[in-house]
């Protein structure tokens, strides 16, 4: 059995499907802050088979969660306060993602210049559609 101890602030990612939990972590800049985070991979679960679990230490305005929508609408996201769940966030497509998605045009000015930031928005909510 695998122990991992409790939070005292920040957040649980749960229902991560399996093998994403790298990407999530890469999204969401994890390497680049100074925080614990726990990586739980192929765990069990009745729900879907097996899952991924995140669970992080920072401050919880350390991060932006809302690009977890873009990524999976499905995972649970629990926000840990004095060592207890202090809110359920439910996720949504946002509206604008940055620095997320990159063009797939070569002649797209963010192709050519680096420093243009890669800024999308949400045309299609149906079909998941970002355009620049």
């Amino acid at each position: 059995m695998l122990n991992v101890g409790k939070l005292t602030e920040g957040f649980v990612l749960d229902h991560i499907q399996a093998g994403r939990c790298m990407d999530i972590y890469q999204s969401l800049g994890l390497d680049k802050l100074d925080c614990c985070v726990a990586i739980i991979k192929n765990a069990k679960s009745k729900k879907m088979g097996k899952k991924d679990i995140l669970k992080v230490e920072c401050p919880i305005e350390a991060l932006d969660l809302d690009i977890l929508g873009l990524i999976d609408h499905n995972i649970t996201v629990n926000v840990i306060k004095d060592d207890k769940i202090y809110e359920k966030k439910e996720l949504h497509l946002p509206k604008q993602v940055k620095n997320v998605i990159t063009c797939r045009n070569p002649r797209c000015i963010t192709s050519i210049e680096q420093e243009l930031p890669h800024r999308f928005k949400l045309t299609d909510k149906k079909n998941r559609i970002y355009r620049c």
